[in-house]
């Protein structure tokens, strides 16, 4: 995420001197695969990973065709060898050894791979060389992402009419908590860029009509999780330009403490509110994720060091850990995950695990921390909305999450150098 002057990226995108025309034919194919991701989460609100993966194929192949394969391969090198990507591949490495005391590795594997995928893609578009978006190309996400979202508002208010006339059969609006959550991370670099560097008084109108389109969608949504993050994102985001130290400071204990208490959730949640207010939650579902994070604590809390094995909270009622859960919690193990990422991480992978993500979380930060205000505030935001929406919301490891993180992470690096590998965090 370091940065370089605005004038740095002006003449990136039409590519190198002598570029062959089949490089610059994947290289724009992989530009596109990147900005109709809004579109294609609204076709298929899973799709994210494919379209992540489809642009990494066409990069990768550019960068082939235009320079040796060494490059991709140093910069490859400076990527992974940062402190950030080490507490990565350390966490990634136990998960792997934890599927070991899985009570299913079959599946437990297919679930590490759904988790390392999207994040192999993103690694290699970094690593190319060839993703350098321009402002034109900012212009494309942002107005790509407002059509998705036009769509999505089109389809909720219809009752998802559209779909059941195609013969898709009846869907619930649910399925597009999936698109709102990545609609919300996308825009947050587009608004950034296109607000604070504007080659025009069109392009902060267009940053406007973004964040007014898809706040009015997320908050349109079923999805809790991202209405709580875009509340987060915009809170954060407007602390942190007037007081980023502090900001950063408070985040970095939020953070800290939700990971160590994650164990304990339900029942420090049961504690802290009142019994009123725990009623009024059952109306809008709420009581039903604390009864869930009660179940799963108890399961972090039976195997606290190693914890039951990667991708087990699928099934995590028939492992053998269930039996050391109490009789009156075990039937919610059978939820599919524990709708929060910190318990869901010391569920699987126990406090080695969760300590890894921590540690990974924390040098994050720590890097965000280089950055002027400017610049920090935007990704110090999307670091704290990411982290609410997986702390309420859907299963750590789903690959459309990783790919929509991955994807914003790639977005936020339009003033990167152009030695890439050097510049994505």
């Amino acid at each position: 995420m370091s940065q370089t002057s605005p004038s740095a990226h002006s003449d990136a995108s039409p590519g190198h001197a002598g570029e062959s025309a089949a490089s610059r034919a994947l290289r724009v194919s992989g530009v596109v695969c990147l900005v109709l991701m809004p579109l294609a989460m609204w076709l298929a609100n899973r799709s994210a990973p494919l379209m992540l993966g489809l642009a990494a194929a066409a990069f990768l192949g550019a960068a082939l065709l235009s320079e040796p394969a060494s490059a991709s391969i140093a910069r490859l090198r400076r990527l992974l060898t940062v402190p950030v990507a080490l507490a990565i591949a350390a966490f990634l490495a136990w998960a792997l050894i934890s599927i070991g005391w899985s009570h299913k590795p079959s599946a437990s594997l297919q679930a590490w791979g759904e988790l390392v995928l999207p994040i192999v893609f993103a690694l290699a578009i970094a690593a190319s060389g060839q993703w350098r978006p321009s402002p034109a190309v900012m212009r494309a996400l942002a107005l790509a992402i407002i059509v998705a979202a036009a769509l999505l508002m089109i389809e909720l208010a219809s009752g998802l009419s559209q779909r059941a006339a195609l013969g898709t059969g009846k869907m619930m609006a649910f399925v597009f908590n999936r698109p709102a959550i990545v609609l919300l991370l996308l825009a947050a670099p587009a608004v950034h860029v296109l607000w604070s560097r504007p080659a025009g008084w069109h392009d902060r109108a267009l940053a406007a009509l973004l964040a007014a389109v898809v706040v009015v969608f997320v908050f349109r949504s079923e999805s809790e999780a991202a209405k709580l993050g875009a509340a987060v994102l915009v809170v954060c985001w407007a602390f942190s330009a007037i007081a980023p130290r502090i900001a950063l400071a408070l985040t970095a204990l939020a953070f800290i403490l939700t990971m160590a208490l994650a164990p304990v959730l339900g029942l420090t949640v049961d504690r802290a509110l009142p019994s009123a207010v725990l009623n009024r939650l059952d109306v809008l579902s709420a009581r039903a994720r604390i009864d869930i994070w009660h179940s799963f604590g108890e399961v972090a809390r039976a195997r606290p060091l190693a914890g039951a094995g990667f991708g087990a909270s699928a099934t995590m009622h028939e492992h053998p850990v269930a039996a050391a859960v109490s009789p009156g919690n075990r039937t919610l193990l059978g939820v599919g995950h524990p709708h929060d990422m910190p318990l869901q991480a010391w569920a699987e992978t126990g406090a080695i695990g969760a300590g890894l993500l921590t540690l990974a979380g924390l040098l994050l930060l720590a890097r965000l921390r280089r950055l002027p205000a400017a610049e920090l505030a935007p990704r110090l935001a999307l670091f704290a909305a990411a982290f609410s929406i997986a702390t309420v919301g859907h299963g750590a490891w789903q690959g459309w999450w990783i790919a929509g993180l991955g994807a914003t992470i790639l977005w936020f690096a339009m003033d990167a150098a152009p030695r890439q590998g050097d510049a994505h965090g």
